[in-house]
């Protein structure tokens, strides 16, 4: 190497890692280095501006298209008899009185801006200067008027609002208290690896009689889209074939999904499954009357423990292996709830937020007070109940619709103790479309209520301790079933918007920001990975206050719509191991195949009505508006312009993105796009 030459070595690999220069040609090759550093540097800038100038587009993409299903939706609504009852119902009417109101208000706020007149004004304003006023000494008759109502409102309004916004800011902080314990609770139980324990050891698996006898039931109405994978599920659990007995529970109303559920329990029987199909010609009571009507077969009494599946529920094999052995060696244990898990979570925004609640029910909820209660509500399904302990409890009851909870409630009060299962996890769907999880949840929400009014004797009569009978009546019923609903909807869609026309009333902002946010930090814990959607679940959750508001009024006061039981629509998701299943037969071909052999002639005609259903006919159905969250959206936007006007900073965003929130929502632009 001559001794005029400068070694460099440069660490990256992607650029030259040995350079041999010589002193004369040193300047040349830093002129050249600053000019690939000078085209580098516009390269990088080109790009950044490239992406920025993509991104334009894709918003204007995205705006044009939600724009346009906007204008479809408010062009050809889909609107059922339900959404036309509501201009009947007395919460719409206070929406839209309240609307009316707001708007008048915001009217007279505007003429006040212009005017520039001081809208905080009442803030330090003393109120028997107010009364000294004469219309001679104002800027007109507007402006006395506007100071009339500004002591109005100050000397009669506000005091009452104060009061009742304290009352729903203490319930909401005795409600975020008992999400804290709960929290507190479910730490622990990580903590201490605490699980429940099998008595006992596992059944032995070469004595086929050491297992119990375990009924399986499938209750189902019009599921067409699930029956298979339901049933084959079913049909895949692993135990001894004389030991157990699947009942396929069908209330189809639709002959033909009758005769096609019917096809399948009979090809499973073929195959040596022991397997019956029931139907019944009257369906009274929905589900509760569908399992009380199973129940009452004389068969029964040779089984012990009965396992429930709803008709989109997929079970993995060894469920009842590991759910059945946790009543051995404990008489008192009447329930083995196992925990869901969703095949469907990811699908679209409405099942992550679904997921969300979901998780914390099952990971916080449903723990803690299996292991310090021994008791939680039953899920209706994924479950195994000791029959013994449903015929002590009466039975299942038509009363409500929510018999899960109903025999539930009256299985804790006859001494029974409950176990869940949370390492067990059953597949199963979330509803994909709003109009699906609006009549979930108004069922999920009134049925409680109606079930507090008809249980409260029998709780108060009961023998359980005192601790348990709170337990029953303050915190499984009142504050998570009734105050939750209520104050969130009262505090969010009612006070703030009343506060932003009456700012002598005005909610501070730890209220309305930290404690929500805090507490939606709390529920969203057990599934992590939705940390993101932290806020478009705290606005959602809001925006479903309406409904769950309008649910337990129903429920409480026994109102139209408190009995309304309508199934939620399934799409027919399949577990690996469905899948599996399925990829034995093909399944058209091998539905036609069983019509035609088994019906001879009918089976034909039965054939005909099967690719009849299957082609499309008349309009397909469309996304729906919903007049109650759009009268909210812009309620809320109404009083959000309202607090813009006054400089509110806080309040004006929260009431911007709540009013958003409602209106997507009720556009029906929220899970699945119909149309």
């Amino acid at each position: 190497m001559a001794p005029s030459s400068v070694l460099v070595t440069i660490d990256k690999s992607s650029n030259i890692s040995l350079l041999e220069l010589n002193d004369s040609d040193t300047s040349v090759f830093l002129e050249k280095q600053k000019t690939a550093s000078t085209k580098q540097f516009s390269w990088t800038l080109l790009l950044k501006a490239h992406r920025i100038l993509c991104f334009f587009p894709w918003v204007a993409m995205g705006c044009s298209k939600t724009l346009t299903s906007v204008k479809k939706r408010i062009a050809l609504p889909d609107t059922g008899i339900d959404e036309l009852q509501y201009k009947e119902r007395l919460i719409y009417r206070f929406i839209r009185v309240f609307l009316a109101v707001s708007v008048i208000a915001l009217c007279v706020e505007l003429i006040a801006y212009y005017q520039k007149w001081d809208l905080n004004m009442s803030l330090g304003l003393d109120l028997d200067f107010i009364h000294e006023f004469n219309p001679t000494n104002v800027m007109g008759l507007m402006h006395w008027c506007y100071m009339g109502w500004i002591s109005f409102r100050g000397e009669y309004l506000a005091p009452f609002i104060m009061m009742l916004s304290q009352f729903c800011v203490v319930l909401f902080m005795i409600q975020s208290l008992d999400r804290f314990v709960l929290g507190l609770g479910c730490f622990w139980i990580k903590f201490k690896k605490i699980k429940p324990t099998v008595d006992g050891g596992d059944y032995d698996v070469e004595d086929g009689d050491s297992f119990p006898m375990v009924l399986v039931q499938i209750p189902m109405c019009n599921e067409r889209e699930v029956y298979q994978q339901s049933i084959a599920s079913a049909c895949q659990l692993d135990w001894p074939k004389d030991r157990i007995l699947i009942q396929v529970l069908d209330d189809s109303s639709d002959e033909l999904l009758q005769m096609l559920i019917r096809n399948e329990v009979n090809s499973w029987r073929e195959k040596g499954v022991n397997i019956i199909y029931r139907h019944r010609f009257i369906r009274t009571g929905y589900k509760a009357g569908n399992l009380h009507s199973a129940m009452s077969c004389d068969y029964v009494k040779d089984y012990e423990f009965v396992a429930i599946l709803d008709a989109d529920f997929q079970p993995n094999p060894d469920f009842l292996q590991l759910t059945v052995p946790h009543f051995k060696g404990k008489p008192d244990v009447g329930l083995v709830q196992a925990r869901w898990s969703f095949v469907n979570k990811d699908e679209n925004l409405l099942t992550r937020l679904q997921n969300i609640n979901l998780c914390f029910h099952f990971e916080v909820e449903q723990q803690v007070n299996s292991h310090f209660l021994s008791f939680f509500g039953f899920n209706g399904t994924a479950g195994v109940w000791r029959i013994k302990a449903l015929e002590e409890s009466g039975g299942w009851l038509e009363r409500t619709t929510v018999e899960d909870m109903d025999i539930a409630v009256r299985a804790h009060l006859n001494g029974w103790k409950f176990v869940y299962l949370n390492d067990v996890k059953v597949l199963c769907e979330l509803p994909e479309s709003y109009e699906a999880y609006k009549k979930q949840q108004h069922r999920w929400h009134s049925g409680p209520m109606q079930l507090f009014r008809l249980c409260l004797p029998a709780i108060l009569k009961s023998k359980i301790s005192k601790w348990k009978k709170a337990n029953l009546i303050f915190l499984f019923f009142l504050l998570r079933k009734l105050i939750l609903p209520f104050y969130s909807f009262t505090l969010f869609c009612v006070i703030l918007p009343l506060t932003m026309f009456i700012p002598e009333a005005e909610l501070p902002i730890w209220v309305i920001c930290y404690v929500p946010v805090t507490m939606s930090i709390l529920n969203i814990l057990p599934a992590p990975k939705a940390f993101p959607f932290l806020m478009p679940y705290l606005l959602f959750e809001n925006t479903m206050s309406v409904t769950k508001f309008n649910a337990m009024v129903s429920g409480l006061f026994q109102l139209g719509s408190a009995y309304e039981w309508v199934v939620t629509k399934k799409t027919g998701w399949s577990s690996e191991s469905n899948l599996l299943a399925f990829a034995e037969r093909e399944s058209k071909s091998f539905n036609e195949d069983k019509i035609q052999r088994r019906l001879s002639d009918s089976g034909l005609e039965m054939l005909g009505k099967l690719k009849e259903q299957e082609a499309p006919v008349g309009p397909t159905k469309k996304n729906r508006i919903y007049r109650k969250e759009l009268a909210l959206a812009f309620l809320l936007l109404t009083a959000a312009t309202r607090s813009l006007l006054s400089a509110h900073g806080i309040h004006f965003y929260f009431l911007l993105f709540q009013g958003l929130s409602f209106l997507v929502v009720g556009l029906d632009l929220i899970g699945e796009q119909v149309a």
